[in-house]
């Protein structure tokens, strides 16, 4: 990524297709209400050239609601970043809760850390810089690991979610939450092949070839949602 020229080339397009709907949203429905530690992270992460890759705002505020309803002890994040759902996490779970969090660049991780120790959210973070997919096997080869985890967010490299989710599936128990973002690809999802840029073709076919199998999976109730940048909710049924 350091040596794309203009990373905001690779922005997608919002879903609602209406900026001005939009803003309308963050500014009624999420920005008055996000937290301000939240606020200090999100213009912290508006200095780096991939900024806009963090996970949305309005993504957060469904994602924070569910975490309060299921009330998780034990968490994985697959792509952190600066930490912007890393924090929401934090601050939405229990005092004694822990995330596992998994990220490539713990240097993008550094933008948001003063703001995680300044929102005395440190102590539940356990971050691991590393690909993940070498991690998730390592969780798996402890047969204790498997149903041990309450919840999983995934915000990672696209053409690995269907890889991501065969592991977290087992990692995460009956009843618990997967989410995946970025699942419609700023609706290009649906587009004609020939009107998608060459650029965004690879996350495109990711993301529809993990929309059918999460479609197709037994184990797993799911809603694919037009929040952010599409939301994948996933609940563990077997």
């Amino acid at each position: 990524m350091e040596n794309v020229k203009d990373p905001s080339f690779y922005r997608n397009p919002v879903i609602l297709q209406s900026e001005d709907l939009t803003n309308y949203i963050l500014e009624t429905a999420v920005y008055p209400r996000e937290p301000e530690s939240l606020k200090e992270l999100r213009k912290a992460t508006k200095s780096h050239p991939w900024g806009f890759i963090a996970t949305l705002p309005e993504a957060g505020s469904l994602i924070t609601i569910l975490l309060k309803l299921l009330n998780p002890k034990k968490t994985i994040e697959v792509g952190v970043f600066t930490g912007y759902s890393l924090l929401l996490t934090a601050l939405s779970i229990p005092h004694d809760a822990k995330i596992t969090a998994i990220d490539i660049d713990r240097k993008a991780y550094e933008i948001g850390l003063p703001v995680i120790r300044k929102a005395g959210m440190e102590h539940k973070i356990d971050f691991i810089e590393s690909p993940a997919l070498p991690i998730l096997d390592k969780l798996l080869e402890d047969p204790s690991n498997e149903g041990s985890f309450d919840y999983a967010y995934v915000d990672a490299d696209k053409d690995n979610y269907v890889n991501y989710h065969e592991r977290l599936i087992k990692l995460v128990k009956v009843g618990g939450l997967l989410i995946y973002d970025n699942t419609l690809w700023g609706g290009r999802v649906a587009w004609a092949e020939e009107k998608v840029p060459p650029h965004a073709k690879v996350g495109r076919t990711a993301a529809i070839e993990f929309n059918k199998t999460i479609r197709d999976d037994s184990r797993a109730d799911f809603s694919l949602n037009s929040v952010g940048d599409g939301l994948t909710i996933c609940r563990r049924i077997v």
